[in-house]
């Protein structure tokens, strides 16, 4: 290849063929187990739910839930979204991200939220780049982590603030 960081980022649904390369991932990245019901919810999302490759290797993920709010608007909830500690800082939890963004746009889905332990701050700063903000503290949100409280974070999507 030429000159510079050429890397190729790849991203995949999940499906049920491969669903077993997210379970491995939130494995190794997240100090949660999840059940059945995190793995239904991430297939059944469809393209909301993507496996993030690097040079082939499967390095990342973002899984989404799609929930329908009072009125029939549909909101997204980004259940996990993780990148392998070796591949942090290449932008590949930015680009899962923004695929994501890129698709509620497209969707017309105005709301997408999600949890973020408080002492994550890595986290934290990472979604407030996209325009996310703090929009609620639950108490004893987590069990058997600790600490186990949690801030919702918020970003709603009008078309001007597409990709900002």
């Amino acid at each position: 290849m030429g000159g510079g960081r050429e890397f190729a980022i790849s991203l995949d649904g999940v499906r049920d063929k491969n669903v077993m390369q997210l379970k491995k991932l939130n494995t190794v990245l997240f100090p949660v187990r999840y059940n059945d019901k995190y793995y239904a919810d991430a297939l059944a999302s469809g393209d909301f739910t993507k496996l993030a490759y690097y040079s082939d290797i499967c390095v990342g993920s973002i899984a989404c839930r799609l929930e329908k709010k009072e009125g029939g608007a549909i909101r997204v909830y980004i259940m996990t979204l993780g990148v392998l500690a070796p591949y942090r800082g290449l932008g590949i939890g930015t680009r899962l991200l923004n695929y994501v963004l890129d698709l509620c746009l497209k969707q017309n889905i105005q709301e997408i939220y999600l949890h973020v332990q408080t002492n994550n701050d890595d986290a934290i700063n990472f979604y407030k780049k996209f325009g996310f903000e703090i929009t609620e503290t639950i108490k004893n949100y987590y069990t058997n982590i600790d600490p186990p409280d949690c801030f919702v974070l918020t970003k709603f999507i009008t078309t001007s603030q597409a990709n900002k």
